[in-house]
C-alpha cells in the first residue's frame, strides 16, 4: 500500500449556529413563582456543558416545582439547519417517553417550547445586560390545559 493510499479522514464540524448557545454554559440557580402568586415556589438549578465535539449542549435540571413535584432532567440539544433552530429531548422522572423541545436563542432573547400531547406550552425569557441572568415566562398554548400546563415565571442566575 502505497503512501497515496492513506486518505486523511475528514471529521464534521459543529455548525456555527451552535456558538449562540455558548451564553448558557455553566450553572445557574432558580428561582420563581406560579402566575398570580406572590409566593416565591419554585426552585432549582440547572447546569450546561458541551458534549465532546460539540454537536450537543446538554442541560442537567433538578427543580422543585411549587411542592408538588420535583423534576430531575437531562436534556440534549443539537442544531437542526432545516429550520435553523435548536431541537432538544428531555429525558426526566416524570415522563417515561423522551420529550421533545425546540429552543432558539437571538440576541438576549431565549424562546423553547413543546408541542407533545399534552404538553404544550412556551417559555420566553430576556437576557439581563450582564449576560449572567435572565428572567422569563412559561405560558400555555392558546387552547393548552392549563392543569398540565401551568403558566409560572422563573428568574435565573449563573453561579458558576
Amino acid at each position: 500500500m502505497s503512501d497515496n493510499a492513506v486518505q486523511e479522514v475528514q471529521t464534521p464540524t459543529p455548525d456555527p449556529a451552535l456558538e449562540r448557545l455558548d451564553r448558557l454554559v455553566g450553572t445557574w440557580t432558580l428561582k420563581g413563582h406560579l402566575l398570580g402568586s406572590d409566593e416565591e415556589n419554585i426552585a432549582g438549578q440547572i447546569s450546561f456543558q458541551w458534549l465532546e465535539g460539540g454537536f450537543f449542549l446538554q442541560q442537567d435540571a433538578e427543580i422543585d416545582f411549587a411542592g408538588m413535584f420535583k423534576v430531575k432532567a437531562r436534556e440534549l440539544i443539537g442544531y437542526d439547519p432545516e429550520t435553523e433552530g435548536f431541537a432538544s429531548y428531555v429525558y426526566s422522572n416524570f415522563s417515561p417517553m423522551p420529550l421533545p423541545y425546540k429552543w432558539d436563542l437571538r440576541g438576549d432573547t431565549l424562546t423553547i417550547s413543546v408541542s407533545y400531547a399534552p404538553l404544550d406550552a412556551a417559555f420566553e425569557g430576556e437576557f439581563g445586560d450582564d449576560g449572567e441572568s435572565f428572567s422569563g415566562g412559561w405560558r400555555p398554548n392558546p387552547g393548552a390545559d392549563e392543569t398540565i400546563n401551568i403558566p409560572y415565571d422563573v428568574t435565573g442566575s449563573r453561579v458558576g
